[in-house]
């Protein structure tokens, strides 16, 4: 039985339209092709649920999680990005076998407690998200005190050097999730690079 675009194949003795398998054909100039049949179907593996949502690309994150075999129980920190059409969220976390912890974790939605009434996914909210993890980092490692930061805004670049006999910078993976990271990506802001 041929239908249009739709080759209805008999699997048996059976007449019944119930056991038939169909298979989808692709006519192109005389020509038929199958183009997928029930053996690609059952050969076909579903994707995580988080894959599936578009929230985690998991092959991203082995590549980040993965640590040195002679660095014994030393946590690789990463920081964590999802923007949403409401919201951006900033995370710390580090990997163990069992689990992925969260060390601190920002949202948009916080900032109006801090005085910031813009829009809550610009590019200028991202950077305050952003600023206010470090600030909370900082805090949760007691190294606030250590490291004060520029008190005084110039719109000069700022790094601190390393003090003596104290831990140095907090350095963490930037994970960016599904976001393709091309330097053509809004995810950058407006100059197109990596501030």
């Amino acid at each position: 039985m041929n239908l249009t675009g739709v080759s209805l194949v008999r699997m048996g003795p059976q007449s019944s339209v119930a056991s038939c398998r169909v298979r989808v054909l692709f006519y192109s100039m005389g020509f038929v092709k199958v183009f997928q049949t029930t053996a690609d179907f059952k050969r076909y593996q579903v994707k995580f649920r988080r894959r599936q949502e578009g929230k985690t690309d998991y092959y991203a994150q082995k590549r980040l999680v993965i640590q040195d075999k002679n660095k014994y129980n030393t946590s690789n920190y990463r920081m964590i990005i999802h923007v949403t059409k409401r919201d951006i969220i900033c995370q710390t976390a580090y990997a163990y076998i069992e689990e992925h912890i969260t060390v601190c974790a920002v949202y948009a939605h916080q900032l109006p407690k801090y005085g910031v009434k813009a829009g809550l996914t610009n590019y200028a909210v991202a950077l305050c998200t952003g600023l206010l993890l470090a600030c909370r980092l900082l805090n949760r490692f007691g190294m606030d005190k250590i490291y004060k930061g520029q008190v005084e805004v110039t719109g000069d670049e700022h790094n601190m050097e390393s003090v003596d006999s104290q831990p140095g910078a907090f350095t963490c993976y930037f994970d960016a999730g599904l976001a393709k990271t091309t330097t053509e990506n809004s995810f950058w802001g407006p100059e197109g690079t990596w501030q």
